[in-house]
C-alpha cells in the first residue's frame, strides 16, 4: 500500500491541533511523526499558514459529508441533532481535544486570514444545516419549544463549542454532558 505523506502530514496535524492549539506544534513536531525530514514538509506545505488552510478545507468537507450522511440515516429533527452533539461529543476524545474549528478559533491571533474567513464559512454552513434541523423538529414535533429556528441554530452552535472548551478545560467528559442536558430534554425519543 503506497505511502499518502500529505494525508499523514494532515492527520499528524489535525492531532496536534485538536490537543495542543495551532501554536503548540511545529514543522519538526509532524517530521517526527511522520517520519519525515522537517524540510520535506515544505514540499507540501511552504507555510505552516498553507497547512492550516489545508486542514480547514478537509475539516469543512468531512464535516458537510457527515452532516449529508446524518440527514440520509435520520428522518426526524430531534434524531438529527442528536447525531450532531454525539459528533461534537465524539471530536472531544474524552475531554483531551477539540473539534479543528473550534480550537482554531481559539488560536484566532495565530491564524492567517484566509483560515480566518474559512472558519466563518464553516461555522455559517452548521448554522444553516441547524436551521434546518430545527425547521423539521418543529414540525414533525421532535423538537419542542422550537419558535425561531435561526437563533436556535445560532444558540446551538454556540453551545456545543462553549461545552466542548469547559469539557477540554477540565478534561472531563461529562462537563460537555452537563452543558448539553437542557438541550437533550427537548429531544423525542
Amino acid at each position: 500500500m503506497p505511502i499518502d505523506t500529505k494525508a499523514d502530514l494532515l492527520d499528524s496535524a489535525e492531532r496536534a491541533v485538536r490537543a495542543r492549539g495551532f501554536d503548540g506544534f511545529s514543522y519538526a513536531d509532524l517530521a517526527n511523526d511522520v517520519g519525515i525530514r522537517k524540510a520535506s514538509i515544505h514540499y507540501h506545505f511552504p507555510t505552516k499558514a498553507a497547512l492550516s488552510v489545508a486542514l480547514m478545507q478537509r475539516y469543512a468537507t468531512a464535516i458537510q459529508e457527515a452532516c449529508t450522511e446524518i440527514e440520509d440515516g435520520t428522518p426526524t429533527g430531534s434524531g438529527r441533532l442528536a447525531a450532531l452533539i454525539a459528533l461534537y461529543r465524539g471530536a472531544l476524545n474524552d475531554g483531551k481535544s477539540l473539534c479543528l474549528c473550534v480550537s482554531f478559533s481559539a488560536s484566532r491571533e495565530s491564524l492567517s486570514p484566509e483560515v480566518i474567513t474559512h472558519i466563518g464559512q464553516f461555522r455559517a454552513m452548521i448554522v444553516r444545516w441547524l436551521t434546518g434541523v430545527f425547521e423539521l423538529g418543529r414540525q414533525d414535533g421532535s423538537i419542542s419549544d422550537v419558535t425561531a429556528p435561526a437563533a436556535e441554530a445560532t444558540a446551538t452552535l454556540s453551545l456545543l463549542e462553549g461545552a466542548q472548551l469547559g469539557a477540554r478545560a477540565e478534561e472531563d467528559i461529562a462537563m460537555f454532558d452537563d452543558a448539553l442536558e437542557l438541550l437533550n430534554t427537548r429531544l423525542a425519543k
